[in-house]
């Protein structure tokens, strides 16, 4: 079932707005399930591993170290069916099939890699929090 907005500028609203706003929060919001495919542990890693590249699944599947064929399978679906990713399915024995960020995905690339820029600088500074949290514990 497609959730359309009363208001049509409702939907153009900013994430950071809508969260302002409660809309985000509300649990009939259909964008919390968009964001909950986009910021998942599988979606980010997918997305940032095609930022600069069209991989086939098995490409992927190596590059996006630990995840399972069906985890990416499922993943790749849901962020399809978003408008995200492309799937370029080559008419050849055996299947080829590729993918790589669409046009929609490629607005979104700078937000992504900024957030795993961003982790990735900050990533001594969670570790240190989380081994103070620990030795506050015992």
């Amino acid at each position: 079932m497609k959730i359309i907005p009363s208001d049509p500028f409702e939907s153009r609203l900013p994430l950071s707005e809508q969260i302002r706003q409660g809309k985000v929060l509300d649990p009939n919001c259909p964008s919390r399930e968009i964001l909950r495919h986009v910021t998942s542990r599988w979606g980010l890693l997918i997305l940032i591993a095609l930022c600069d590249e069209t991989l086939r699944f098995s490409e992927l599947r190596r590059k996006v170290g630990g995840i399972s064929e069906k985890m990416l399978a499922q993943t790749l679906q849901a962020l399809e069916e978003d408008g995200f990713v492309d799937r370029h399915s080559f008419p050849v024995v055996p299947p080829h099939v590729e993918y790589s960020l669409s046009p929609l995905g490629l607005e979104m690339k700078d937000q992504v890699a900024g957030l795993a820029d961003w982790l990735e600088f900050n990533l001594h500074r969670i570790l240190r929090q989380r081994e103070l949290r620990v030795v506050g514990e015992e």
